[in-house]
């Protein structure tokens, strides 16, 4: 048994629950490792994430140029190499922030030299973390998918060639990260087909790589009382335009929908890039005034919009676990996905899947159950089941306790 709490440092370059699921990943797991009485320190870059009070935030400042834009730089930034590499990179369509991040940890421990029984990466990879093992802290880090599938969606998916001379340039950070992964003593993933691709992609052994998941707050995400669902509404979320998020289907998908319902509305969680395919392709079909587009919204907000929801789509061409399925699942929503990444593995018998980039076959299946309020009614009740029997917090949190031990256990010797 061990004597004192387990000490941990959960590392995230970016961490705000808007940045998408690694940022609620932080949150969320931090919140679960207390529970089970481990001491969390998050240290994170901005934008900085919402911790439970009882986990300490330590925050390593950056340029946040995706934020505030290149002309944030000022003279006093110059004076620190990693604001210049962040700034150069972005200036050149680069995207250093995981590489700086790396360099802003190593040195803070160095300076500080903290008490920690494990260090945990939220998926910068960066070499500076690596480093952190010649300072005798054991290192594990999660990856939630193998940004290399996003590389190769987005290439896919873009005619233009200097648009594609853009997109390898941005994704330049996968030099470091790919051999980065293959150096750190335990890797974590959110699922079995994430861990897969990881394999596949990143070249990590098997041995090395632990599912520990990810979990779904049922306290918060569940069916609201009284609640009434709107038929002519369904939802999808974007935290990101990038390709293999299949908004583009989603919306395609939705436009053959309106055909057939009239009144057909959707709302759409997230923030579309001016000049990304998504937004061409809502102008190209016309559907601004049938789609409530918000964004930055608060969890009891996200809540509602699911619960009021009658259908849920989800069109990712890939996904290493797929969070706003299970939230929607939680609350008692019916869902539609793809077979992309690990969605069939979250959703099992209590939704429907559909092949990935099948835009008829996505339009069908959510039109099925527009039509059928009983199947509805079957899902409603499976899915809140599933996610609480499966992926919780609680089993997510005690699963990767039990890795930390074992990863300090093997240090030790």
């Amino acid at each position: 048994m061990r004597e004192k709490p387990l000490r941990v440092a959960l590392l995230s370059y970016r961490s705000h629950p808007y940045s998408g699921g690694q940022g609620i990943y932080v949150s969320a797991l931090s919140a679960a490792l207390v529970n089970e009485g481990v001491v969390v320190d998050v240290i994170s870059g901005p934008p900085y994430p919402q911790l439970d009070p009882r986990v300490t935030l330590i925050k390593l400042p950056s340029l946040d140029l995706y934020e505030h834009g290149l002309r944030s730089l000022r003279l006093r930034h110059l004076t620190s190499l990693s604001n210049v590499i962040e700034w150069f990179s972005k200036l050149t369509g680069g995207f250093a922030e995981p590489y700086t991040f790396g360099r802003r940890v190593l040195s803070y421990f160095k300076r500080v030299r903290p008490d920690y029984d494990i260090v945990h990466d939220n998926q910068t990879l960066a070499s500076g973390v690596l480093a952190l093992e010649s300072l005798s802290y054991p290192v594990v880090a999660t990856i939630h998918h193998p940004i290399s599938s996003d590389l190769r969606l987005a290439l896919e998916a873009e005619p233009v060639w200097w648009r594609r001379l853009l997109i390898r340039r941005w994704h330049s950070f996968l030099r470091m990260q790919i051999p980065v992964s293959r150096h750190i003593q335990r890797i974590f993933a959110v699922s079995e087909s994430a861990a897969h691709d990881i394999q596949k992609e990143f070249g990590v052994k098997a041995a090395r790589i632990m599912v520990t998941g990810i979990g779904t707050d049922t306290e918060l995400f569940k069916p609201l009382p009284g609640r009434v669902k709107d038929p002519n509404r369904i939802m999808i979320t974007a935290s990101s335009d990038a390709a293999l998020k299949g908004v583009v289907y989603a919306l395609r998908a939705f436009a053959l929908l309106r055909q057939r319902f009239p009144y057909l509305r959707l709302r759409l969680v997230g923030r579309l890039r001016e000049d990304g395919p998504a937004q061409r392709a809502l102008d190209e079909l016309g559907l601004a005034p049938y789609i409530d587009q918000v964004s930055r919204v608060n969890q009891a907000e996200l809540v509602a919009y699911y619960n009021e929801a009658s259908v849920f789509m989800a069109a990712s061409l890939y996904e290493g676990f797929g969070l706003p399925v299970a939230e929607a699942m939680a609350c008692g929503t019916s869902v539609v996905v793809s077979d992309g990444g690990a969605l069939p593995e979250v959703v099992g018998e209590a939704g429907v899947v559909v092949p990935r980039g099948d835009v008829d076959a996505l339009a069908a299946a959510v039109g099925a159950l527009l039509d059928s309020p009983e199947s509805r009614g079957v899902f409603e009740r499976l899915g809140p089941e599933r996610i609480r029997n499966v992926f919780s917090w609680k089993a997510c949190a005690q699963r990767t306790i039990a890795e930390y031990e074992r990863v300090i256990a093997n240090a030790d010797r």
